[in-house]
């Protein structure tokens, strides 16, 4: 992975982070610097994955939802380690 592919996978973490934050249903637990921190290795993690398995001169759709769908996972993972596995009970 070359400097540029990192740099821009930081940067996309930031998008990333949100829509797996959106992805995930009900409310989370989780500020919004871990949800940006989630995002950001999703998206380093999801470009080492896929990003050498696909050439393409454009959007490359299959390595973002990787790195949306990586993001979920995290932030879902992160809501559940923070209220204890708990879930929310309704009053």
């Amino acid at each position: 992975m070359e400097i540029g592919g990192i740099i821009s996978a930081i940067i996309i973490g930031l998008v990333i982070g949100a829509l797996g934050r959106l992805v995930v249903p009900g409310k989370q637990n989780v500020p919004i610097w871990m949800t940006i921190g989630i995002g950001i290795i999703a998206a380093l993690i999801g470009t080492a994955i896929v990003g050498p398995m696909r050439d393409t001169s454009g959007i490359d759709w299959i390595e973002i939802l990787a790195q949306v769908a990586l993001a979920a996972i995290g932030v879902a993972l992160a809501s559940s380690l923070r209220t204890g596995g708990r879930g929310r009970s309704i009053r």
